[in-house]
């Protein structure tokens, strides 16, 4: 769904933005672009790496690809050790965490695996998922909170959303929450007390989409900073939200993997689970 803007205000601009948030957010999103440039791999036949980066076409001193350093695996691919989930659901399967529904085994509301080894606040969280299943729908939540006056397993913040349609794959939605704050392509922005508006784009979301593996293997990142959050897919940024709502946004939290209600039925695989925290 498209971005709603306060049509009093229209877009937000960068030089109303803090000066020190919006130096804050290009340094990160130069984190996540270099990661993007790590997973775009080798040039098409017959371009010269770089050649359209400046004369010579060599590679832009200070920006090689970033490499994976000070991670540690918080799934060991044997066991759910670690995480709390509802066993009716989710299991390991061939070095993966497995949750799987079909019409009329179905959890009652979107529920979660979750990471019970901490609540970090500023990280970097990469892993690799897979959905597949007609109108299959999942996210990996972060900085959330639990919801037990729910259900046990449900949690609500933020969360890099996942779907088989591919129409929200990449966003920043907020579960249980504000719900859509940054699309995919979109650098958006959230003022104290206000709602989501646009900075600017990292991207066209359609264009964007092209590199998501439907029904396949992707890496995701999940980059938080402060109240900057950046979002991968396959070494591309999806989005990028800083978050200036006070009274709503989240500054740490639990980690979870998101089992949806569909209407018939999901699968959903996560493997290579692994975060650094600052």
């Amino acid at each position: 769904m498209p971005l709603r803007t306060d049509n009093g205000r229209g877009a937000v601009r960068m030089a109303a933005l803090p000066i020190c948030v919006t130096a804050c957010a290009a340094a990160l999103l130069s984190i996540g672009l270099a990661a993007q440039d790590a997973g775009r791999g080798a040039p098409p036949a017959g371009v010269q790496a770089g050649a359209a980066r400046g004369q010579g076409g060599g590679a832009t001193p200070g920006q090689q690809p970033i490499e994976e350093s000070g991670f540690r695996q918080i799934f060991d691919e044997s066991s759910l050790k670690g995480w709390d989930c509802d066993p009716d659901f989710w299991r390991v399967e061939r070095g993966s965490m497995v949750a799987e529904t079909r019409p009329g085994h179905m959890p009652k509301q979107n529920i979660f695996c979750i990471w019970r080894d901490g609540k970090p606040a500023d990280f970097d969280l990469k892993l690799q998922y897979r959905l597949t299943g007609a109108g299959g729908n999942s996210g990996v939540q972060y900085r959330s909170i639990e919801r037990p006056d729910v259900a046990q397993w449900v949690m609500q913040c933020y969360q890099a959303d996942i779907d088989a349609d591919e129409r929200y794959t990449g966003q920043v939605y907020e579960e249980r929450g504000r719900g859509f704050l940054a699309n995919r392509g979109n650098f958006a922005y959230v003022g104290d007390g206000g709602k989501s508006a646009l900075v600017g784009s990292v991207g066209d979301g359609n264009e964007l989409k092209k590199f998501i593996h439907s029904g396949d293997w992707n890496d995701m990142e999940v980059i938080a900073r402060g109240n900057t959050l950046i979002q991968l897919i396959n070494g591309h940024v999806m989005s990028v939200l800083i978050d200036d709502d006070k009274a709503n946004r989240k500054l740490d939290g639990l980690i979870g993997i998101q089992l949806h209600v569909t209407q018939a039925g999901e699968k959903v695989e996560a493997r290579k689970i692994r975060i650094k925290i600052f």
